[in-house]
């Protein structure tokens, strides 16, 4: 069964940062006694299972890896996403041309290489929405009845939760779906854009996402949709973010305010060399209730695994997800191998790489170390003080 549409839920309340400044210096998580306890027990595990147990993650990977789903239970469960009229939706690979056959049950990309002249068969198990969790856009276009409200997005989640956000993981947008993209951002009520790539790349010449988002020069139109930059502000890590209202332009409703982070950084191979900016990213949706609304994740356009891209949106999910329900005291947040695995069942390719998911436990374990460094910090400032008042009662 396809995902419910955001219409049948209450529509939450609004919430925007005022100025670039807000974005600049996000404030730190104070945590409470029982989420300093909570995040405390976490981080030993992590620690002792990176120093002394690291063939374990190795294994837990390899577990993944040989679970995956298979093209043929693929065909199985993206059929909307398959559907001849859905196609042109989905950006497979950057190698041209492509055709789709069923070939003995299994589904497959026939590439024809002009670099080799051969022909490929690479299976398609990436990178597709599933039918039980993807969103479903309002079918009120003349083009909607017939493609089932399609976009390539999928509603991710591992718990019921309120304290813990959902996510839409997405494709880097094409220019014949940016209107169908901010439908999708109005209509789930999405507060917040976290985009893991750079437009293009160093040298200028792959376009790596499609510009959706750039509207400095003044409003820019995507069909019905209208996006206006408030403000553009890059942080010291190499962040963009850009605090954006979108509204259908024939709205008399207010503007729906929407914060767009770019992390143009992250390689195409491999990881960040540091957890810095990936975190700085969480101490910015920090400040957002989670029940405002999904978080948006997508990578770049392109999905071959060779590129290990796609599987960026996957590591920030699971990264963001175990920090959040651990300091909720749901310690089921640990087995990130069941995290990655959910996701997976949700949306395929989430954590493509070995590298990748190490990455996940590197910047959990950082981020929990932040966490409790900033109790520490406060509880100590706060003792300080309170010794001073009463020293000075003597």
């Amino acid at each position: 069964m396809a995902a419910s549409s955001a219409g049948n839920h209450p529509e939450p309340t609004s919430f925007v940062f005022s100025s670039s400044a807000d974005a600049d210096s996000p404030r730190k998580m104070l945590l409470t006694a029982d989420q300093h306890r909570h995040c405390s027990e976490a981080l030993s595990f992590f620690k002792e299972k990176l120093q002394n147990s690291p063939n374990q993650i190795t294994t837990e990977f390899a577990q993944l890896q040989a679970n995956r789903i298979r093209p043929s239970e693929m065909a199985r469960s993206c059929t909307v996403a398959l559907d001849g009229v859905n196609l042109s939706k989905n950006r497979y690979t950057d190698i041209l041309p492509c055709h789709f056959f069923t070939f003995s049950s299994k589904l497959v990309i026939f590439i024809y290489s002009k670099t080799s002249f051969n022909y490929l068969f690479i299976y398609l198990y990436f990178c597709i929405s599933v039918d039980k969790n993807r969103v479903v856009l309002n079918q009120c276009k003349d083009y909607r009845p017939s493609a089932r409200g399609y976009i390539n997005a999928s509603l991710i989640t591992t718990t019921s939760l309120e304290r813990v956000s959902p996510f839409i993981a997405t494709q880097g947008p094409m220019p014949h779906t940016y209107e169908d993209f901010w439908e999708m951002v109005i209509q789930y009520r999405c507060p917040v854009i976290v985009m893991l790539t750079r437009l293009v790349d160093n040298y200028k010449v792959m376009v790596k996402c499609g510009d959706y988002f750039q509207a400095e020069d003044g409003p820019r139109d995507f069909g019905n949709i209208c996006i206006v930059t408030k403000w553009i502000q890059s942080t010291d890590t190499s962040l963009v973010l850009r605090n954006l209202e979108v509204n259908y332009k024939e709205s008399e409703e207010p503007p729906m305010s929407v914060l767009h982070i770019q992390y143009p950084e992250w390689p195409d191979h491999g990881v960040p060399q540091d957890t810095i900016a990936v975190r700085e990213i969480l101490k910015i949706i920090y400040r957002f209730p989670p029940n405002l609304g999904p978080i948006v994740v997508h990578c770049r356009l392109s999905s071959c695994p060779l590129l290990q891209c796609i599987g960026r949106t996957g590591t920030y999910c699971t990264i963001q997800n175990t920090i959040q329900r651990i300091l909720v005291g749901d310690m089921t947040a640990l087995n990130i191998a069941n995290t990655v695995s959910v996701f997976r069942s949700q949306r395929i390719g989430m954590v493509q790489t070995m590298d990748q998911y190490l990455f996940c436990y590197k910047a959990i374990i950082d981020e929990l170390e932040d966490l409790i460094s900033d109790f520490n910090n406060e509880t100590n400032s706060k003792g300080y003080v309170l010794a001073s008042v009463d020293f000075l009662k003597l």
